[in-house]
């Protein structure tokens, strides 16, 4: 019961900061600094059985809370959230290890380094050098290190749970804030593309990736923490809530990567499920499919059908749109022909972005992943996705409970090919798919043998 009061304070509060901050958004920096501070000090004077926990809370929190921090101007620079992710990993590394088997993602973060020398030769010379490769690079790095970091330590079930809450509760004070910042869609929503005004005032690409987080994280939790018909209301209910600014965004890759993960953990899930459970999760996915079609019903209904055109891949007078990926498809391939014209060392960090400064004049960033690492780094590109996509199933043949793993990767996996690495997210959830997750241990309680000699 007290843990229960405990989560919905922790709710409560994080609401009342996304409002606050939407009145008074010099509070964002001091919220920013009062999380770095307290975490750091979580981490640094945690017992050394605690300490990986500690991190990993840490990490999430700044993972949930990046764009929320980008939008209110809160951290000291934009790509604060992944340099947080990186510190709290580094701190780990010092007091934690290494695990050996790991070695494969130092040999990813060593390939990553020819395409800096690339890139000194091939930039352009008004292009900003550090700017342009740490916006490419600090994301896989970033990744790396959580994975080196991770790969094969040891957490409960119970400890993944308050990972994630701590990874959803910013996020929670980031929809307060849209939900104030924006009250009425019909106001700015004008036509079915992704609308910044409606995204809280930021790109609506990032926001709606880290609502769809929020979506993955609050669905998991109706399954796996919800006892009581009082939780399962409240989390339900906050799940309706993030979806519905989600998919108001009118951006479709964050919701539609947060579905389909959910459906892949919920497909694990259920299978791991022992018999009697299996009722009872099915009675919560009843729940869950009613609070996600009132969700879209309401999203409909507030922007006036824009909603279903847009899901419909149309404009807003109906018109079947030609471009289904809007333009990505042909970022796709103008990488893939960087690829091809430099297929053994690539065209150097950040080169792509680059290119098309030069030849259209725009400063479009690639939405993939996958061919901005081969058209960046050629032949050492298809090695680090090999690595990236190989090695965790290594984790698995050890792990094969583990009912997040495959929700992970997939989060990971259509994340980084609708907005690359834009954010910390797809880094630190790629390493919490290469975790060792264990069941709480039961205390034993033996019976008293009595003495015999009496």
């Amino acid at each position: 019961m007290k843990s229960n009061s405990t989560y919905i304070s922790a709710i409560g509060f994080h609401a009342l900061l996304g409002i606050s901050i939407y009145l008074n958004e010099s509070i964002a920096k001091p919220y920013f600094f009062v999380a770095v501070f307290y975490f750091l000090y979580q981490v640094v004077n945690a017992s050394d059985k605690s300490r990986t926990f500690e991190v990993l809370k840490a990490c999430a929190y700044f993972v949930g809370a990046e764009v929320f921090f980008r939008t209110t101007k809160g951290a000291i620079s934009y790509e604060m959230g992944k340099y947080m992710v990186i510190v709290f990993i580094l701190i780990g590394i010092f007091y934690k290890g290494l695990s050996g088997r790991a070695y494969p993602y130092f040999i990813y973060l060593l390939l990553l380094i020819p395409a800096i020398f690339v890139a000194s030769i091939t930039l352009r010379f008004e292009a900003n050098f550090r700017t342009n490769i740490v916006f490419v690079l600090s994301g896989p790095i970033c990744l790396g290190l959580a994975a080196l970091f991770c790969y094969g330590k040891r957490i409960s079930y119970q400890q993944m749970s308050q990972i994630l809450l701590f990874m959803v509760l910013p996020i929670i004070a980031h929809t307060a804030y849209i939900y104030l910042y924006t009250p009425n869609l019909k106001d700015v929503l004008t036509s079915a593309a992704s609308n910044r005004a409606a995204a809280g005032g930021w790109g609506a690409n990032q926001v709606a990736a880290a609502l769809g987080l929020g979506m993955f994280v609050m669905a998991v939790r109706l399954f796996t923490k919800s006892p009581t018909l009082v939780l399962k209301l409240i989390n339900a209910t906050i799940l309706a809530l993030i979806s519905f600014r989600a998919v108001t965004t009118l951006s479709r890759g964050g919701v539609i990567a947060a579905v389909i993960a959910i459906l892949v953990f919920l497909f694990y899930f259920f299978r791991k499920a022992p018999a009697k459970k299996k009722n009872e999760v099915l009675g919560i996915f009843g729940l869950f499919c009613f609070s996600l079609a009132l969700t879209w019903f309401v999203s409909i209904n507030q922007t006036d059908g824009l909603v279903n055109l847009r899901y419909a891949n149309k404009d807003h007078l109906g018109r079947e749109k030609q471009n289904l990926t809007t333009g990505r498809a042909e970022l796709f391939l103008d990488e893939l022909e960087g690829f091809k014209s430099s297929p053994f060392l690539g065209i150097g960090a950040s080169r792509s972005k680059d290119q098309r400064i030069e030849e259209v004049g725009e400063t479009t960033t690639s939405h993939s992943e996958l061919s901005r690492t081969l058209a960046e780094h050629g032949l050492l590109g298809i090695i680090i996705l090999v690595i990236l996509i190989l090695k965790p199933f290594s984790i698995r043949l050890k792990n094969k409970g583990n009912y997040y793993f495959y929700a992970f990767l997939v989060f990971w996996f259509l994340t980084i090919n609708h907005m690359s690495m834009r954010t910390a997210m797809p880094a630190f959830i790629y390493g919490l798919a290469l975790l060792h997750l264990t069941h709480d241990k039961r205390p034993l309680h033996r019976k008293q043998l009595k003495n015999t000699n009496d």
